[in-house]
């Protein structure tokens, strides 16, 4: 049976030693009366216990299970309705959210660590609450002070729950085709209807009441993206005293059945003449979806970290136990009938593959935690503006390079195993179905790369690239940092590729979309070369201290930038080669 222990040790290196966040907190107004370095640390410990021992015992009996459907209501898997119970007992589903509404206020930096337990525990249990959480965050940031005041501390709360309503049978990433309506009624309220297809946790019978926030169009409003409204709409109506009322017209019409997450309930919504309210502006609903959509896109970016990290826990475990042949060099284990299979060159090539992207991985969501905390919380305009700039820049990446090395991570735990890694009982395979949704939703990968490329870094003439780039080439600067001389030539290759870039996609507009994913690959893997050379320099300064882990720091950020980062000349190379190889073949010749 496949355990997930938190790698307890590994965060607190992070936010304590490489990015020193008990600091940062205590210069933040609004944190530093309630977070700091013990308090950090106790929320870490109890939410490994809840992950740990609550959470992770059902992912495989939730998989084999699955979320079922009858007659238009969706029921959990056994032990999920339970375990959601003891869970929000905790506050968990607000642990980062407003305190003036019940949220705990906990830092972006510090919920990261604990989004990844979640994922690492069990996918299909964390996207309940993440939805929730998303949610949330839309209301307190364009809803009307009465709507916060109604819906935020039941969801903070956990009692209710919350879903996202984009997609349509027709309408995916262009969101400007939907057809759903929305009629004003006579009391300020909205008619809404129409079908939503894909929709995480649309029903369920863990919460009392399941708060969506749909996308509609407004009688009068103009076609494509521009006219488009955000729209609450609860599953139970609400009585102005809080109370649940009577069930509105909203009913889920299907479940999805899928390769993975299968104890996650994926909807088909139906909204006929539903009674909604209006979030925000009319017309402006898209900006203010996107700032759930961005929520959730670092989630799922992290849910790729999460199932890494499980995947290398059970690798590791597997590969110091499994006897098979004897080492290259000679007999390593003389007193067994064969040496573990950790002695042989390929079974380490994959274990440090998946150490090196998962540890880079949690340390570049704790960086874009950070710039989220300061975005938020500063005082300081222009270190303000910044940060909500790189949080722009990085998100895309985040969610994509996140997920495509999750992905690759948890098939290299699975080939570890071998042939029982093909089988259902050691939880490999699961691990690979269920982290591979999470290149798919929430904006394929695909766009993702579109949007760093297109929009972060092209349209805005590589204003944002530099300052983060900049902040490389400070730290590769500084006197006895680690690997200085293969960061800087791997981050001027990123610079030199964004420019070439720059100047062909004024030539030709398909070098975008044709270089896009490389791009991205290539970002990411200067971004993890960047944090890897932070975590040797501390590493290398506190050997003394722990002298076991840090070493082992040292051992895997050397195994990446010798077997990791040159993945970045190819890379370099297929961008260069630009669109005409694309298009050189007929499309009815495919």
């Amino acid at each position: 049976m496949p355990e997930f222990n938190a790698p307890l040790r590994d965060m607190r290196f992070v936010l304590h030693e490489v990015f020193a966040a008990p600091a940062l907190w205590a210069r933040l107004p609004a944190l530093a009366d309630h977070v700091d370095a013990d308090t950090a640390d106790a929320i870490l410990e109890e939410a490994a216990k809840v992950t740990g021992q609550l959470i992770a015992p059902l992912n495989r009996a939730g998989d084999e299970e699955g979320a079922l459907w009858l007659a238009g209501q969706v029921t959990t898997p056994a032990g999920f309705k339970s375990a959601y119970a003891t869970y929000i007992e905790g506050g968990w589903v607000g642990v980062s959210g407003n305190p003036e509404f019940g949220g705990m206020g906990m830092p972006k930096m510090l919920a990261v660590q604990f989004e990844e337990m979640l994922y690492a525990a069990n996918s299909s249990f964390a996207l309940y609450s993440a939805l929730s959480s998303g949610a949330c965050l839309a209301i307190d940031a364009h809803a009307s002070q009465a709507l916060k005041a109604t819906y935020l501390p039941p969801l903070y709360e956990g009692r209710w729950a919350g879903s996202m309503c984009l997609t349509e049978a027709h309408a995916g990433t262009d969101l400007g085709l939907i057809r759903t309506r929305a009629e004003p009624l006579s009391d300020g309220s909205y008619s809404v209807s129409g079908s939503k297809m894909f929709i995480t946790g649309g029903d369920q019978d863990l919460t009392e009441n399941i708060i969506h926030l749909v996308l509609a169009r407004l009688p009068d409003a103009p076609a494509g993206p521009k006219g488009i409204s955000l729209f609450l709409v609860p599953k139970i109506q609400v009585n102005d005293d809080g109370s649940l009322g009577e069930p509105n017209a909203v009913t889920c019409g299907s479940i999805e059945h899928k390769m993975g997450i299968k104890a996650s309930a994926t909807c088909v919504m139906n909204f006929d003449g539903a009674r909604g309210w209006l979030i925000g502006q009319a017309n402006k609903g898209l900006a203010a979806m996107f700032t759930m959509m961005n929520y959730e896109r670092l989630s799922i970016g992290i849910q790729g970290i999460g199932c890494a990290e499980t995947s290398y826990q059970n690798a590791r475990t597997y590969a110091r136990e499994r006897l098979q042949s004897r080492a290259p060099t000679g007999t390593v284990a003389p007193d067994k009938i064969a040496d573990p299979i950790i002695v042989h060159p390929d079974v380490r090539r994959m274990l440090l593959s998946i150490k090196a992207l998962t540890e880079g991985g949690r340390a570049f969501a704790s960086y874009v935690g950070q710039q989220l905390d300061l975005a938020k919380y500063s005082a300081d305009a222009q270190e303000q503006q910044q940060a909500s700039a790189l949080v722009a820049l990085l998100t895309p990446v985040a969610k994509a390079f996140f997920t495509d090395t999750g992905f690759d991570s948890c098939v290299l735990g699975q080939q570890v195993f071998g042939g029982h890694g093909y089988i259902r009982e050691w939880g490999q395979e699961q691990l690979v179905r269920d982290v591979r949704i999470a290149q798919i939703y929430e904006g394929t990968n695909g766009i993702q790369a579109l949007d760093l490329l297109g929009r972060k870094v092209i349209a805005n003439e590589g204003v944002t690239l530099q300052l983060f780039t900049r902040q490389i080439r400070d730290f590769a600067a500084l006197p006895g940092t680690p690997y200085a001389n293969p960061l800087l030539e791997a981050v001027q290759r990123l610079e030199d590729v964004s420019d070439w870039l720059r100047a062909q996609a004024t030539l030709n507009p398909n070098e975008i979309g044709a270089a896009s994913v490389e791009y991205l690959h290539l970002f990411g893997y200067v971004a993890y070369a960047w944090l890897w050379a932070r975590m040797a320099d501390v590493a290398q300064r506190a050997r003394e201290a722990e002298p076991a882990f840090y070493d082992a720091k040292l051992a895997t950020a050397s195994f990446y930038f010798s077997r990791v980062l040159p993945r970045t000349l190819s890379l370099e190379q297929t961008i260069r080669a630009g669109s005409n190889s694309l298009f050189e073949l007929d499309a009815a010749s495919f």
